[in-house]
């Protein structure tokens, strides 16, 4: 088995949207809007994630970094000291990284329950 790096430094998610209300209490019945990413390769990730809108300018430059061979989850919806993502619209994620990294974006929309839905993404090699 070669020794290869699997990953990408740049990603899109098109096509989220944040629910502007919750089917259930929160926090369980909250929209999850993330973004797995395992840093892939040998030395430290560094990644940003800006989410362009449908009628105003981009949300954030959200800032992170992981460790070689670690993982880190974004919520996109939960963004803590960050500007969050506004509710009720259509949104989508551009990520850039340093060094490759995996993303799987995974969302649930809970305005609609009987609809949720949570979907899996995988890289090919």
């Amino acid at each position: 088995m070669r020794n290869r790096v699997i990953g990408q430094t740049a990603w899109v998610v098109a096509d989220d949207h944040l629910p502007a209300w919750s089917n259930g209490p929160p926090p369980e019945t909250i929209g999850h809007e993330s973004v797995s990413m395992p840093a892939t390769g040998e030395v430290w990730a560094y990644v940003e994630m800006q989410t362009p809108l449908p009628d105003r300018d981009p949300v954030g430059l959200y800032r992170m970094t992981m460790a070689r061979r670690y993982c880190r989850q974004g919520h996109r919806n939960d963004p803590g000291d960050r500007e969050p993502i506004p509710k009720g619209g259509g949104y989508s994620s551009i990520i850039r990284a340093y060094a490759p990294v995996a993303v799987q974006p995974t969302r649930l929309d809970s305005g609609q329950l009987p609809n949720a839905h949570i979907g899996p993404m995988t890289l090919r090699e």
